[in-house]
This record gives C-alpha cells, structure tokens and sequence, in this order.
C-alpha cells in the first residue's frame, strides 16, 4: 500500500501523519509532498523520516494507492489529473470537487458505499461544520425524515488553519502586552471576539460557508432537507461546535433522540444539564467522536428537535474522516 499526501506541513497534512500512526493505518510506502514553501521540510512518521517533496506535474504519483490531499481546491484542480492518471483513488479534502456530479462527497457513517462509485477516481470530503453535523443527523433521520434544519456554528481559529491558530495566540499576547494587535488572518480581530463570517458573501447574503452547509448535506444525506446556516468564528484554539433545530416528518421524543444518538457510530452522548455536562471545545478537541448534549425539545416547533454537538474540526472534520474513507474501501477492496 503506497500512500501519498499532498499538503503535508498543514494543520490537516500534520494531522493526517497522526490519524494514519494512530490508526495503524497499512502503510508499506509513504510519499509526502508540498509547495516550494514547505518542500524539504523533514517529518517523522513511525520512527521514519520523510522529505517533503515538490509537487510537480510529473509522474510522481505513478504506483500510489491513496493519495490524501489537503492544499487547497486551487491545488487539488491544477493536480487532479496527475494524481489520479495511474489509478490511485485521491480523497480530497478541499471544496474543489464537493459538488460535482461525478464525484462522490462521504461521511462513512452516513453514505460510505457511495465512494465506490468514483469514475474520477476521486472522492471529496466534506466541509468540516457539514460533517460534525450529519454525523449526528443521521441516526435522527432514520427515526423520522428531516424537512428542515437551523444551524448556528461557533467555529474555531483552527477552521482558518495553522497560522490562523497562531494569530489568534498571538492577538492575545499582544493585547496582554498592551502592543497593536495583528490582524492577517482574519476579516477582524478575533481575540475577545466572534466574527458572523466565514469564507466569502453570496448574492443571498449567506457566505459560502453557510452555503456548502445547505448543499453538502442534501448531496451527503440524498435527501430533500433544507438547512439555513450562520456559521461564526468564535475565539477557541480547536474543535468547532453547532446548535442545531431540527423539523421532523413527526415528533420525536427526547428519550428516543438520545437512545439513537448514543447507539450511533462516531457519536458520544455527553447529556446531563443536572450536573453541568455538555460538550465543550476544550475537552472534544484531539479526539475522534463527534459529542453531542443538551438534547430537548423545540419550544417553537411542535415537531422540533434541538440539540448542541462539539468536536475537533481537524479531526472528524478533516484527516479523521479522509482516513475513514479510505478504511472503508480497503476493508471492502476498493483500492486498486
């Protein structure tokens, strides 16, 4: 099995190495590979180091299995075509391919077979506030149809990558030292505050974050729902967390969404208000499930449902669900 990586020195390229160790995912030859900036950088994976390599259209790729790529849709548009020209399946984790036609978008809890139909050879993975949430979502589906769902995500630095990550520790340690506060990273100033904006604006006046929400999900789900989204950025290091409503073809009771939810796969029922347990981004961030708490019913909606989820967004929300997809086709030999 000959794995390669595109976009190694990333947040989500680093933590595709720890996904990939972790795991014990089979690996018997590892290729990583970046952009002149990152290329030669040296990464250790399983006591072994590795080079970063220049990506170049060339036949670089040539006997590559899986390729995970995590560079940017630019990137992943410019190379699709070198990546997959000898066969190997390229799981992409940009926005590049999400809604293409003939490319499958998987969350493997939800619709893992639809990545054996791929006739170019590749397989996108989701935005990560998307993920988190039809994770949750589908156990819910099979009790009762989804119609409609109102979303509010407080989105972490995290979801802006590694630098975005940095500036934020960095506006901190500026404002404590009474220093100007730099702002690169960001629309605003994010420490101290949230900003009601993520990725750019649409003619509707939904950004194209909240946009892929209302999209991904019906293409994920096959399914009819309608999902109004406001996606935040709020000032937590990692892991992103969503209040979600959801409308149901009939009512569901409390009981029976939290028996679903915690027998789900992927999910953790973290529900216990009594003695102030819901999940929080300081405790789901480094881990795998997505956490869901304060399930109750919707005083507004007769057949509402409302509930709050937490989890890491470079987890689940990128390398975690990447390196699923590819588990899911090796177990099922789909892999060339």
């Amino acid at each position: 099995m000959k794995v390669a990586i595109v976009g190694a020195s990333g947040a989500v390229g680093q933590e595709f190495l720890r996904v990939l160790a972790e795991r014990n995912f089979p690996i018997d030859d590892l290729v990583l590979f970046g952009s002149e900036r990152s290329a030669g950088r040296k990464y250790v994976f399983k006591g072994k180091e590795y080079e970063v390599k220049l990506l170049q259209h060339n036949d670089d790729f040539k006997g590559v299995d899986i390729a995970f790529t995590s560079a940017g849709a630019g990137t992943s548009k410019e190379f699709a075509a070198d990546i997959t020209k000898y066969g190997a399946v390229m799981i992409d984790n940009s926005s590049a391919f999400r809604m293409d036609d003939d490319v499958p978008l998987v969350v493997p809890e939800c619709n893992a077979e639809d990545a054996l139909n791929r006739p170019r050879g590749i397989i996108a993975n989701p935005n990560c506030t998307t993920i988190m949430m039809v994770v949750v979502l589908k156990p819910l589906e099979q009790l009762s149809h989804i119609r409609r769902i109102h979303i509010a995500s407080y989105q972490s630095a995290s979801g802006a990558g590694a630098a975005a990550m940095e500036e934020l520790q960095q506006q901190y340690k500026e404002i404590i030292d009474g220093k100007p506060v730099t702002v690169e990273k960001f629309p605003h100033q994010l420490a101290y505050n949230v900003i009601p904006q993520i990725d750019v604006f649409q003619p509707n006046g939904y950004t194209k974050e909240e946009m892929k929400m209302f999209n991904e999900t019906r293409k994920i789900m096959h399914s009819d729902v309608k999902c109004s989204a406001m996606c935040v950025r709020v000032s937590s290091l990692r892991a992103h967390s969503e209040s979600v409503w959801i409308e149901t073809e009939r009512p569901i009771s409390v009981e029976e969404a939290q028996k679903a939810i915690a027998a789900a796969p992927g999910v953790t029922l973290e529900d216990d208000p009594a003695n102030l347990v819901y999940p929080m981004p300081l405790d789901t961030a480094g881990k795998d499930d997505v956490y869901v708490g304060r399930v109750r019913k919707d005083l507004a909606d007769e057949n509402g449902l409302t509930f709050w989820l937490s989890g890491d967004q470079i987890r689940k929300g990128a390398a975690l669900n990447a390196v699923q997809i590819a588990e899911y086709l090796i177990k099922v030999g789909n892999v060339k």
